[in-house]
């Protein structure tokens, strides 16, 4: 028994890279029974990333698939297709990342599952929606990034359009992937039917940007373009102290004013630039230039003594390698040795949440390319024979 709210939820697992192992990995950490559906290849990420210990096991595989059992199925052979159906039988859930077309091809359509099982909950995550001209287009996080206004955040503050530095489209949409199929998960209960959900990529994304800054153009007529100038002035970074970086946010009025005290500037208070949230709005350069002028003076260290005395949010930047060595982190447990049965010691990153019902109990570390098939398969109903000939076929 898993434990965890989600035990006695089994999840098909039918993705790869990062979007839907991010949604898969969610279920399996707090109790589903997720069983990850590989090519004979394996998933493309157990190859990306550079070194591991064995192949086919590289670090980003190890952070994104535990707490899953791997099969194999070529599904290019008829007896695969035949098996996964089998497997759709007992499931609660199957997630995709296959457009729908090439599903559609395999006979693996939504309707084609339903007729198997009518409480399945199918989810697709697709790159854009199915009903406009994009929908059969391929898509790749950057791809996503670029077209649904994340490279022009970059251009608007920097003046130059570029990807934020990780996968970060596959991430957000992977957990609102997540909300979707609890949604219909509790919708079942009542009404004991499966449903299909449709989660894109390009949608979500525009949803994300343009919340922030559709700005002024959120009125008809528009009051004025678009983008947040709060939010997208150059100087909103972690700031220049002695020796580093600091990170400094001060909104409120009481957050601002103890800011212009700690940095010696009491006078800015009374600066009609400065004395209210909507002025700070107004000059939002100028308020920023002051920040940034002000915390050069003294180490980071200095700084945080200051400021936290002073109750103005603040924190370290931190580097990759700072961040492990975080001791806030370290107390509450967010890097764990863990033992793995092939890869040796490896740092996990622990459940970030906590629920007072308690998550998953029983870990498992992310497994070898068909750990589980012969398991699996037999817990579905196939035989010796059957699970042999899908092997001998699979290569």
């Amino acid at each position: 028994m898993s434990g965890g709210p989600l035990q006695g939820i089994r999840v098909l697992d039918l993705t790869s890279v990062v979007m839907g192992p991010v949604a898969t990995q969610f279920f399996a950490d707090y109790g589903a029974d997720v069983v990850k559906i590989e090519p004979p290849e394996g998933d493309l990420l157990r190859a990306l990333g550079g070194k591991s210990v064995t192949p086919k096991m590289a670090s980003k595989f190890l952070h994104m698939n535990r707490n899953k059992r791997s099969v194999v199925l070529d599904l290019k052979q008829p007896a695969a297709r035949g098996a996964l159906k089998r497997l759709c039988t007992g499931a609660d859930v199957l997630v995709v990342n296959m457009r729908a077309a090439a599903l559609k091809r395999l006979g693996l359509g939504y309707d084609e599952l339903r007729a198997v099982n009518g409480k399945l909950i199918t989810c697709s995550l697709v790159g854009f929606g199915q009903s406009g001209r994009y929908a059969a287009k391929p898509a790749y996080d950057t791809i996503i990034q670029g077209s649904a206004g994340v490279a022009a955040c970059h251009a608007r503050s920097t003046g130059t359009p570029r990807y934020t530095p990780m996968v970060m489209a596959d991430h957000i949409v992977g957990l609102i992937a997540v909300q979707m199929v609890l949604l219909a998960l509790y919708h079942r209960k009542s009404s004991g039917a499966g449903q299909h959900v449709e989660v894109p990529m390009f949608e979500n994304m525009a949803a994300f940007v343009m919340s922030e800054h559709m700005y002024l153009r959120t009125f008809d007529p528009p009051l004025g373009g678009t983008g947040d100038p709060r939010v997208l002035e150059p100087e909103a970074r972690p700031l220049p102290t002695a020796d580093g970086f600091i990170c400094v946010s001060a909104n409120t009025d009481k957050q601002a004013f103890a800011f212009f005290d700690a940095v010696g500037r009491p006078e800015l208070k009374a600066d009609r630039r400065f004395d209210s949230v909507a002025a700070r709005f107004a000059n939002v350069r100028d308020y920023f230039e002051v920040r940034a002028q002000s915390l050069r003076s003294k180490t980071t260290a200095e700084w945080l003594e200051l400021l936290e005395r002073a109750d103005v949010p603040c924190m370290p930047y931190h580097s990759f390698e700072s961040l492990l060595d975080d001791p806030h982190l370290r107390e509450v447990g967010m890097f764990e040795r863990v033992a793995h049965p092939t890869e040796g010691t490896i740092w996990n990153i622990a459940l970030p949440n906590r629920l007072a019902s308690g998550a998953r109990t029983d870990y498992r570390p992310a497994p070898k390319l068909g750990q589980h098939t012969r398991e699996v398969l037999s817990e579905a109903g196939l035989s010796e024979k059957e699970i042999e000939d899908l092997a001998a076929g699979s290569g």
